[in-house]
């Protein structure tokens, strides 16, 4: 067996336009430390495949295909949504983290995603110290929701953004056109479960063009009367509004607007569905012809399209994971630390672990206007250098192209196999 650790790498929850481009990051970083580190295994559908031992082995991929992660999207290993219980709960998923980690000689966990990837993270963390495997635990920001604490922003972020101001502006310019004799509403339905980051992008369509937008954030409280005579009076003044929900806004009884009724994985609301919601309500108070849609995956998954320092933020923390670990570092998250807006200009820093894990980022009040209903220049000044910049994937026959990897498959090494709880 080789002396030199290998990593561990897995990406985790909802998947984004650039979680590759951080993949991208750590392999190609890794194979130019041969000397240092051995190679890059990644989990089959996340922190699964080491509870499995599903392991992929990534140096099996030609250095064209690594190279064709930065502009491929989704999670090229797949992902899930699986939270380890605490060590005391569930003792025996740590056992078969240590066994898997010992047979395959890990000594690297590299886990890409958003706050409770961050909390698994830091429960791997302390393997070390409660068990005395010697594991470097190195969490990678990762999140469209942007809500991660410490970090600036959080790579996955960006390339939302633009869409969501790029489709908020088109489809405003596409009302404006109908509004005289037919539809006068749009609406359409943003990610964010407690933080408006996203709906809030959908105000930069106005930057350059007088566009009438009214912004629901989850940060502000829902007053139905209150919002119908915002929207009546952009009607009266441009003829039309476009909406921009976030799918966490939520009522005076505290309640989602959008709540199904069901949980995911991780325990959260399965949100969706305030688009219609809002929709229904426009048309019963005021009785206007509408539209509306839901983003949903689009807004994610569209690489196409993506912030171009989304791309390159997200290959940063992505490289500097391994740099972090070859300093001994654990507990540890690589963070974007903003230094200027003009010219913009930032930096990666250290996180501890401890101050990420299971902690949400908020909007701040200083950036919603002051009527709830929109963004104030300081929210403007944060945002427009993370939409800023193209970085298209190369086209063929009018569409893009995306890599599909082999994902070859390491042997297993340990007889037993393993059921998760």
């Amino acid at each position: 067996m080789s002396q030199l650790k290998n990593i561990f790498y897995a990406q985790s929850g909802g998947v984004t336009a650039v979680i590759n481009s951080s993949a991208c990051g750590v392999i190609e970083t890794a194979r130019s430390e041969r000397g240092r580190i051995g190679k890059v295994y990644a989990g089959r559908n996340g922190i699964i495949g080491a509870l499995t031992e599903d392991l992929i082995d990534t140096s099996l991929e030609t250095k064209k295909s690594i190279a064709a992660l930065r502009h491929t999207p989704a999670g090229a290993f797949g992902s899930c949504r699986y939270k380890l219980k605490s060590l005391d709960e569930n003792p025996a998923e740590y056992e078969r983290l240590i066994d898997v980690f010992r047979a395959h000689n890990i000594g690297y966990f590299f886990y890409n995603g958003g706050g409770d990837s961050a909390d698994t993270c830091l429960k791997v963390s302390q393997l070390s110290k409660t068990t005395g495997y010697p594991i470097q635990a190195i969490h990678i920001p990762k999140t469209v929701d942007n809500d991660l604490p410490i970090t600036d922003n959080c790579p996955g972020f960006g390339s939302v953004a633009k869409y969501i101001a790029v489709s908020t502006k088109e489809a405003s310019f596409d009302v404006a056109s109908m509004a005289k004799t037919s539809t006068k509403i749009f609406i359409i339905e943003v990610m964010g479960r407690h933080a408006g980051w996203i709906a809030a992008a959908g105000g930069m369509a106005s930057s350059n063009a007088d566009i009438p937008i009214i912004i629901l954030f989850p940060e502000i409280e829902f007053h139905r009367g209150r919002f119908m005579e915002a929207v009546q009076r952009k009607v009266n003044k441009y003829g039309y509004c476009s909406i921009v929900v976030s799918e966490g806004v939520r009522g005076a009884d505290g309640k989602f607007l959008s709540d199904q009724g069901l949980r995911d994985a991780f325990g959260h609301a399965q949100l969706g569905g305030a688009a219609p919601v809002i929709a229904s309500m426009v048309k019963q108070d005021l009785g206007l012809k509408y539209h509306w849609a839901v983003a949903d995956y689009l807004q994610r998954s569209a690489r196409h399209i993506a912030s171009k320092t989304d791309v390159v933020q997200a290959y940063a923390v992505g490289r500097a994971a391994v740099q972090l670990a070859l300093q001994g570092k654990n507990s540890v998250m690589p963070a974007i630390c903003r230094i200027s807006n003009h010219p913009y200009r930032w930096k990666i820093i250290e996180a501890t672990l401890a101050r990420v894990a299971n902690r949400e980022k908020m909007m701040p009040r200083t950036f919603i206007s002051r009527n709830g209903f929109g963004i104030t220049a300081r929210c403007r000044d944060y945002l427009e250098p993370l939409i800023r910049g193209e970085d298209y994937p190369p086209y063929r026959n009018g569409l893009p192209c995306y890599e599909r990897l082999k994902n070859m498959p390491v042997k297993k090494k340990l007889k037993r196999a393993f059921k998760l709880s």
